[in-house]
This record gives structure tokens, C-alpha cells and sequence, in this order.
């Protein structure tokens, strides 16, 4: 912080055009690369919002953490998209998860907030300017979460916790307001 108020350090604008698939970020928020793994542990069925056709790019952490660094250390000054442009389905991540155990379950379709249809990044200006785009693949970068995520539900366990919240998807929402609340946090 010190540096970037004494000007050493420009500001940079990184946006992610596709969700960052993490380790480490929680497992209860219902985000479909990392809450895929824990409805595999339940029997019958997976589940799913809407009808699986969405599409999603996913982009593993440490590629989106290197392309920031890279976008940091350069001399680009506009906004640049860091981001996967390996895009699937929903049903297809499913296929995916569901492959990481050999599981032959069906797919339950529930009603619940889908997102636009598809989202996607394009990568060319990334490649021009960087040098660089994420190399992670999805089917990599879900295995490694599945893993994390098996040690630490069995680490739950063997503490005693619960993991009954890691089988079941709630549909939240939010009710907003004209005004804005910010200032009595």
C-alpha cells in the first residue's frame, strides 16, 4: 500500500471474466466448482440449478493470481480480462465431477438462479499483451479442489463437525433497498 501511495506502483484493472475455481475459499457457498465435490458424498443424485445448458469458463487460482502478478508488472495500463476461455457446460462439469469417483448418478435438475446462458473469456488481448494465458485446465484444476475438499470434510469429521450442510444447495436471497447501507458498517 505504502508503495502504490508513493506512485511506485500503477493501478491495474484485471477483470475476471469467468469464476476463479479455489482451494480454500469455503465450502458452503454453493459455487459449482467447489460445492459439486461435497453432492457427490450423498447418494442418489447430483444436483443442479436450472437445466445444465448455462455455460462457465472457470479459471484455477494460481493462474488467476500469476496473470495478476504478470498484469502488475507490466507496462499495460487498460483493462485486460484474466480469465479461462475453456468454456462447458453445467452439465458437463457435472460429467466432470461425477467422473473424479466413477460415479453413475443422475443429474437433479432444481429450479434456482442460473446466470446468464453463457459466459465466456476471450483471451486474445491477454495474449498479445502478456505473453501468457492460464494454462490450468478445468478437469485439472476440479480435481485438485475435489481432493482439498475430500481432506477437508474427512478433517470435519474427525473433529466432530457435521457435514450434512455439504450435501444439499439453498437458494438465498437478497432483498435490496435505494439506498445505500455502506456507511453504518
Amino acid at each position: 500500500m505504502a508503495r502504490a501511495a508513493a506512485g511506485r506502483l500503477r493501478p491495474r484493472e484485471a477483470r475476471d471474466r469467468g469464476a476463479v475455481h479455489a482451494l480454500r475459499l469455503g465450502l458452503r457457498d454453493g459455487m459449482p466448482h467447489r460445492s459439486l465435490p461435497q453432492h457427490l458424498r450423498t447418494p442418489g443424485h447430483l444436483e443442479g440449478w436450472g437445466n445444465g445448458k448455462q455455460t462457465r469458463s472457470f479459471c484455477f487460482v494460481d493462474d488467476a493470481v500469476e496473470g495478476i502478478i504478470r498484469l502488475m508488472c507490466s507496462d499495460y495500463a487498460k483493462p485486460l480480462n484474466i480469465g479461462s476461455d475453456e468454456m462447458v457446460s453445467m452439465n458437463e462439469m457435472a460429467a466432470m465431477a461425477l467422473a473424479l469417483e466413477d460415479k453413475k448418478i443422475p443429474v437433479k435438475h432444481i429450479p434456482g438462479p442460473e446466470g446468464v446462458r453463457g459466459r465466456n473469456s476471450d483471451n486474445t488481448l491477454i495474449k498479445q499483451v502478456l505473453g501468457w494465458a492460464p494454462s490450468i485446465t478445468l478437469k485439472d484444476g476440479l480435481a485438485r479442489t475435489f481432493v482439498w475438499i475430500k481432506e477437508e470434510i474427512e478433517n470435519e469429521k474427525a473433529a466432530g463437525g457435521s457435514t450434512d450442510d455439504y450435501v444439499s444447495s439453498t437458494v438465498m436471497t437478497q432483498t435490496m433497498t435505494k439506498e445505500c447501507d455502506m456507511a453504518r458498517k
